[in-house]
């Protein structure tokens, strides 16, 4: 073998076509998906919706991409990647054309269910898809890159969404969400998706039965949970914290939390690679508690800005190296059931976030409620603490 076979064995190429249209028509995706978020209760409000029911824009949304993501999962290990990414991007397509047609409150609220089943199927496909192609010598590294396509939508695409609304009305937004989406549809073609992988059994073994969640994936996904709570309490009651705290422009948070998602996960992937998951789970909590605890006690925008900078941090290096150890803890087979079962407890955990830190805030207040939260990253580093020296005893 020579040298340069040896050099790319050992650092294999990361940045492949594959990779790069997979990262690219995710971006897009996202795009016109963040575009929405802040868009959509502004419509349903303006077609007569009340608070309840713009509520309901967000949480049926999130339930039905929550129930359909364990079913995705294994149709993608069963049926296959490119059927259901297909099918998933085509359903949601068509829900947000729907929108721009819808008349009523409750015909919006139920294209928000099927616009969530396509989206649990499409996100889920490309987690997988995308797991595939990355070399497993760079999971870490990789996820951390591709995750930046979403963390990029994330810090822009909210401010396009209310341009577009603001300037030319509900139509375009809807439009221009289509178009991206489409755009997204289209690049899938350039992708080269491998077929299911079969379960590989020694010879006279039995089958065993497989279900719709992976059971190897349970624990990171119990991780991500404590993490996608504290996140949920973030997104659901950061406006009207900052409005409690006198803070005039929180798009200052999102903005700084964006920009340290982007700088940090390419690092803590390269990290999660060389040395091991512990060397990013561990300082990546320590990251994220003084994140809460200095967004507890704000009362200006530069401890706004500089709480922001310490969550995304710690967000940042957890959140894909999560992702990553629950790709190599299972066999290929099961890649879509063991992504499936990790997006659904992280659904799960911006649901549960925003109602029981909704009511921990309605009894006290944002500030004790950001406070209270740090406990949430105490119960994940128990959780992982006690991993680690189980298996250091095994």
């Amino acid at each position: 073998m020579s040298e340069q076979q040896q050099a790319v064995e050992h650092n294999p190429p990361l940045w492949t076509k594959d990779f790069f249209a997979t990262a690219v028509s995710n971006l897009f995706l996202f795009l016109g998906f963040q575009m929405l978020i802040p868009t959509l209760p502004v419509y349903v409000s303006g077609m007569g919706g009340d608070d309840t029911q713009v509520g309901l824009v967000i949480g049926m949304f999130t339930i039905s991409a929550l129930l359909i993501r364990p079913f995705a999962g294994r149709w993608l290990d069963t049926v296959g990647r490119r059927k259901i990414l297909l099918t998933g991007l085509l359903i949601y397509i068509l829900s947000v054309i729907g929108y721009y047609f819808t008349a009523a409150v409750v015909l919006v609220l139920l294209l928000r269910v099927v616009h969530g089943f396509g989206w649990g199927m499409t996100t889920t496909s490309y987690g997988t898809i995308v797991a595939d192609i990355i070399p497993p010598k760079r999971r870490g590294e990789g996820m951390g890159y591709y995750g930046l396509s979403a963390n990029l939508a994330m810090a822009l695409a909210p401010l396009l969404g209310i341009w577009l609304m603001e300037e030319y009305g509900f139509g375009w937004v809807f439009g221009i969400s289509t178009g991206l989406a489409v755009l997204a549809l289209l690049l899938t073609q350039l992708i080269t998706i491998a077929p299911p992988v079969k379960r590989d059994t020694a010879a006279g073994a039995p089958a065993q039965k497989e279900g719709l969640f992976e059971k190897e994936a349970f624990f990171p996904s119990f991780l991500v949970l404590f993490l996608a709570i504290s996140y949920g309490g973030i997104v659901s009651f950061i406006t009207l914290f900052a409005q409690e705290a006198g803070i005039a422009n929180v798009g200052w948070f999102f903005l700084a939390n964006a920009v340290m998602l982007m700088l940090v996960r390419p690092f803590s992937g390269k990290l999660f690679d060389r040395k091991g998951h512990q060397w990013v789970l561990l300082p990546g909590a320590v990251f994220t508690a003084a994140g809460l605890l200095l967004l507890s006690y704000t009362d200006s925008l530069p401890m706004l800005i500089l709480s922001a900078v310490c969550y995304g941090i710690g967000f940042g290096a957890i959140q894909p190296s999560l992702q990553a150890w629950t790709i190599n803890r299972v066999p290929p087979h099961r890649r879509g059931a063991a992504n499936g079962t990790y997006f659904s407890a992280f659904d799960l955990g911006i649901g549960a976030g925003a109602i029981l830190l909704g009511a921990v805030a309605k009894l006290t207040s944002y500030a004790i409620m950001y406070r209270l939260s740090v406990l949430l990253v105490v119960g994940y580093l128990v959780a992982y603490v006690v991993y680690l020296v189980r298996g250091v005893q095994r």
